[in-house]
């Protein structure tokens, strides 16, 4: 943990909480951090990669934005982790569907990711690996919808390098069960269980590629709020 600041982090060792939210957009960590913590303090802003730390019912919370797709997520959760000491970061994002019995707006919780990267590669590993949450995040986090009036959705998440894909067939993937897909939850969890260390994707199901129901960038940023306070629960 001597690599602070870094290319990428202006952030100084001590300045994120042990759990950090991370949505995808840099204007989501803002109105998050804006509308929920106390106190809040930009501690990162490399890029325009906005990063906070204030507290939320007393507790010291960070929120950063990880940017889009999986070699983006990688290297701010990779960094989170191994350099500043962080122990859990909950992805709070946007999917699209595969399941067509989901809907606009419903939250998804991330218990797998499958994948077409080759992120994995890099481990050498003698077969496939199944990239999987922390349990302990996901048992929080199902708990506090409930007690939240709402029903968990729990299943896996199929994390795609491509957003524009020539040969995507989401009917494979829903044969398969997958619930939901979106772009970086599968590096994240890669890097967590490499860490030794905790993450968890609640996605919100931002639009349906069957029905084309979609929601706008500005819906996305200001009123997914959900998936924002069932993660500040359980930070």
């Amino acid at each position: 943990m001597a690599n602070t600041p870094t290319p990428h982090n202006e952030a100084k060792l001590g300045d994120f909480a042990k759990t950090v939210l991370m949505p995808g957009d840099p204007l989501r960590a803002k109105f998050i951090a804006e509308n929920f913590l106390e106190d809040a303090k930009l501690v990162n802003n490399v890029r325009g990669i906005q990063g906070y730390t204030g507290t939320y019912k007393g507790k010291p919370v960070s929120v950063m934005a990880s940017g889009m797709g999986m070699p983006s997520m990688a290297i701010y959760s990779y960094e989170l982790f191994n350099f500043y000491d962080v122990d859990n970061i909950i992805r709070v994002g946007t999917a699209g569907v595969v399941d067509p019995s989901l809907k606009v707006r419903d939250v998804v919780f991330g218990q797998g990711a499958c994948t077409n990267s080759n992120f994995q590669l890099q481990y050498r590993l003698p077969g496939t690996y199944a990239p999987i949450c922390s349990y302990e995040l996901l048992e929080k986090a199902v708990n506090v919808a409930r007690d939240m009036g709402i029903k968990p959705i729990v299943g896996n998440l199929y994390s795609s390098d491509i957003f524009y894909d020539d040969a995507v067939s989401l009917s494979e993937w829903q044969k398969m069960g997958v619930l939901a897909t979106e772009m970086e939850a599968a590096a994240l969890y890669m890097n967590a269980a490499r860490a030794g260390k905790n993450a968890l994707a609640i996605c919100t199901i931002s639009d349906n590629p069957f029905t084309g129901e979609a929601t706008t960038a500005e819906e996305r940023q200001l009123t997914f709020t959900t998936m924002m306070k069932i993660a500040l629960e359980i930070a």
